[in-house]
C-alpha cells in the first residue's frame, strides 16, 4: 500500500469515527473511496449496510437547503443504503431515498427515488436498467472474448511495472478487459 493510500485510509477512518459519533449508522466492511462526502449536518439520518462500497467522490445527502431561502425551512430525509450495495464513482444520493441490498448505482448517477434490492440503476436521474443478475450474466458472456487478467499475471492491486502497463495499454486499445 502506497503512501497516498495510507493517508486516504487514515483520513477516511477519522471521518467515519467523527460521523459515527454524530449518529451515522455504518456497518462492517464498508469500503469508502477517496473524497467521499457523507452529509455531516444530518448524518444521523443516514445508514450504510455491511459490505457496501462507496466509490471515489460519492456524495450522500440527508438534507436539501434549496427551500430554506423561500420557505425558511430545509428539507430533510432518511437515506438507507442496504447491505452489499455498490455506489459508483461520483454518484449522488439525495435525501429520502433507500437503496436495497445488493443494488448497483452507476458512476455519476443521481439517485432521487428508491432503488430496489438487486437492481442496477444509472443516469440522472437514476433509472433501473437491469437486475444485478442480468448484468453479471452479460459480463460472463463477454469474458470469453475479452482480456482476462488474474492476480498472478497482472497484480494491479500491488501496482504494475512499466512493462505490464505497456502490455495492458496495447491489449486494451480497442476493447475492455477484466482483472481479478
Amino acid at each position: 500500500m502506497g503512501l497516498l493510500d495510507r493517508i486516504h485510509n487514515f483520513l477516511a477512518r477519522r471521518q467515519i469515527r467523527r460521523l459515527r459519533s454524530a449518529g451515522l449508522a455504518i456497518g462492517q466492511n464498508v469500503h469508502i473511496g477517496p473524497m467521499v462526502f457523507i452529509d455531516p449536518t444530518c448524518c444521523w439520518l443516514i445508514s450504510i449496510g455491511d459490505g457496501s462500497t462507496l466509490g471515489p467522490r460519492v456524495t450522500i445527502l440527508a438534507h436539501d437547503a434549496s427551500t430554506k431561502k423561500h420557505l425558511g425551512y430545509t428539507k430533510v430525509g432518511r437515506v438507507a443504503i442496504g447491505r452489499d450495495v455498490f455506489l459508483g464513482a461520483g454518484a449522488i444520493i439525495l435525501p429520502g431515498v433507500s437503496i436495497g441490498d445488493g443494488a448497483i448505482v452507476g458512476a455519476g448517477s443521481v439517485v432521487t427515488k428508491d432503488i430496489p434490492a438487486g437492481a442496477v440503476a444509472v443516469g440522472n436521474p437514476a433509472t433501473i436498467v437491469a437486475s444485478v443478475s442480468e448484468l453479471i450474466e452479460k459480463h460472463k458472456s463477454r469474458l470469453a472474448a475479452s482480456g482476462v487478467y488474474g492476480e498472478e499475471s497482472l497484480p494491479i492491486s500491488r501496482g504494475l511495472n512499466q512493462g505490464q502497463k505497456e502490455t495492458l495499454r496495447a491489449e486494451l486499445a480497442d476493447r475492455m478487459g477484466y482483472v481479478a
